[in-house]
C-alpha cells in the first residue's frame, strides 16, 4: 500500500531533509505535496536525486487529500494548521515543541518507545498528533536506552555542544557570513544568535526560565523522563558551537546496579540507531563533521565513571537534521505503517 505524504515547512533545511529522506528509504508514497508559506509557492525543492516537487501553500492545503503530515513549520504554524490536518483525518509527525509535552500526544523516538504507537492505532478518538522530540534529546535517548534496560538508569547529567542548523537556515547563515567577515575584517552584529558564534561558544539555547536554566535544558530532562521513564533525573547544560551539522554532547549516567564497562560496550554496540567508534587512540572517536549526513548516533569515548560505582562516561555525536529531525519523523511513519496505518 502506498500513502500520500506532505511536508509543511518543505523549503526549510529540516523539511527539505524530510523530503530527501523520504525518497532515500523508499517510504511507500503514492503522492508528495511540499507545502511552506505563500511566499515560498512556486518554488520547487528535490524529492530524491531526480524529481523535484512544487511548493503549496499551507494556509489553503487540503489535507483531507493526505494520510500523513511531516510538520517542520515552526511551532506557530504547528498549532494553527496541525490540529486541522488531524481533524481532516491525516496523522501529523511534528517537529517543533508545540505538542511535545502534552498528555493526548505521544513524543516518539522508534528505537526507544516505539510500542507507544500500538496504543496511538487503537484509540479511535486520538487526537491525530504525534509529536517528535528535540534534536538533543533524540540522540540522547537512544544511546540510553539500551544502558537502561540493564542497568537501571538514575541520574543524567550531559553538556551538549550543538551545531547552528538547530537554528536553522538563519543560523547557517549567520555562522558562513560572520566567518567571512572575520576574515575580510568587516563589522560583526549577531542577529540569530545572543553573541558572535564565529569562533565562539554560546552557553545559551532557547530562553531563559526562572530557575537559571534555559529552556533547551529543560526540554531535555521534561522529554527523557517522558519517552524513556520518568524516574530518570536530567540535568542538562546547552551550549550552541560553530559546527554547521552535528549535535555532540559529553554524558555522565548514574545506574541503580554496578556498572560493567564491557558489558555497556557491548549493549551499545548491539543497539539500533547506534554505532560504536570506541578506540582509545588518536582519531579513534567520531566528532560532529564526520556524523554529517548519517543516520546513526555515533557513541565514543565510553569509560567507568571511577567516582561511583553505577556510573559510565561517554560522548555521542549525531547528525541533528536527521536523527534529530527528519529522519526520526520518517521512522515514525514508517512505524505507523508497519503497525497497521
Amino acid at each position: 500500500m502506498a500513502y500520500d505524504v506532505a511536508v509543511a515547512g518543505a523549503t526549510g533545511a529540516v523539511g527539505r531533509e524530510m523530503l530527501q529522506t523520504l525518497a532515500e528509504r523508499n517510504f511507500p508514497v503514492d503522492k508528495v505535496y511540499a507545502l511552506a508559506s505563500k511566499g515560498s509557492v512556486g518554488r520547487e525543492v528535490s524529492y530524491g536525486e531526480d524529481r523535484d516537487v512544487t511548493v503549496e501553500a499551507l494556509e489553503d492545503f487540503d489535507f483531507s487529500k493526505v494520510d500523513i503530515v511531516l510538520f517542520s513549520a515552526g511551532g506557530d504554524a504547528a498549532k494553527k494548521f496541525a490540529p486541522k490536518a488531524a481533524e481532516a483525518g491525516a496523522i501529523v509527525i511534528d517537529n517543533s515543541s508545540a505538542f511535545r509535552m502534552d498528555d493526548d500526544v505521544p513524543l516518539i523516538v522508534p528505537e526507544v518507545n516505539g510500542d507507544v504507537i500500538d496504543a496511538f492505532l487503537k484509540n479511535n478518538d486520538r487526537r491525530g498528533i504525534i509529536a517528535n522530540p528535540n534534536c538533543s534529546t533524540a540522540q540522547m535517548v537512544v544511546a540510553l536506552k539500551p544502558l537502561h534496560d540493564e542497568f537501571s538508569i538514575k541520574r543524567v547529567v550531559v553538556s551538549t555542544y550543538q551545531a547552528v542548523s538547530g537554528a536553522g537556515k538563519g543560523g547557517m547563515d549567520e555562522l558562513f557570513n560572520q566567518t567571512r567577515a572575520v576574515y575580510v575584517n568587516e563589522a560583526i552584529k549577531p542577529e540569530q544568535f545572543t553573541k558572535e558564534i564565529s569562533f565562539n561558544a554560546i552557553p545559551h539555547i532557547d530562553v531563559f526560565m526562572d530557575d537559571g536554566f534555559t529552556k533547551e535544558e529543560w526540554k531535555m530532562t521534561a522529554e527523557t523522563k517522558k519517552i524513556l521513564d520518568p524516574a530518570v533525573d536530567v540535568v542538562a547544560h546547552c551550549v550552541r558551537i560553530p559546527v554547521f551539522i552535528g549535535h555532540s554532547e559529553a554524558v555522565f549516567i548514574e545506574c541503580e546496579k554496578p556498572m560493567d564497562e564491557a558489558r555497556a560496550r557491548d549493549l551499545l554496540s548491539e543497539a539500533d540507531g547506534v554505532v560504536v567508534v570506541d578506540h582509545r587512540v588518536d582519531e579513534g572517536y567520531v566528532t560532529p563533521k564526520e556524523c554529517a549526513g548519517e543516520d546513526a548516533v555515533y557513541v565514543s569515548r565510553i569509560r567507568k565513571d571511577p567516582t561511583t560505582e553505577g556510573g559510565l562516561v561517554f560522548w555521542c555525536v549525531s547528525d541533528n537534521l536527521r536523527k534529530g529531525a527528519a529522519l526520526n519523523s520518517v521512522q515514525i511513519a514508517e512505524e505507523l505503517v508497519k503497525r497497521g496505518l
